[in-house]
């Protein structure tokens, strides 16, 4: 069986960059059925940028309706004391560096922006 899952990991805080590639893609892809799941991880400065940009808020809740998933991580959530604004925003909050380097190991779908 084929594993259609992408999983982004978004490290760019560029607001362009994440409205029209990150959030274009992640939306479009599933409305089309390119991958039966996408799981965008919110990484570093990029945690800031999704609390404080009011488009990217817009683009992100158009995401979520179309079924693509947010998380974000815990360690950099913690640096940036963004955790309880995330988690507000029902943002899953996880710790993800080993959990990343598993699916790189294993060779699964990495898209990093």
């Amino acid at each position: 069986m084929e594993n259609k899952h992408l999983y982004i990991l978004w490290t760019n805080a560029d607001p362009v960059t994440s409205e029209n590639m990150v959030l274009m893609y992640s939306t479009n892809a599933l409305l089309n059925g390119w991958w039966d799941g996408i799981t965008v991880i919110i990484w570093g400065a990029t945690q800031k940028l999704v609390l404080e940009n009011k488009a990217v808020k817009l683009k992100m809740e158009i995401a979520e309706q179309a079924g693509v998933e947010f998380t974000a991580c815990l360690a950099c959530a913690i640096n940036l004391g963004t955790r309880k604004a995330l988690e507000d925003r029902n943002i899953e909050v996880i710790r993800w560096g080993e959990k990343l380097t598993g699916i790189m190991q294993n060779g699964e779908h990495l898209l990093a922006v």
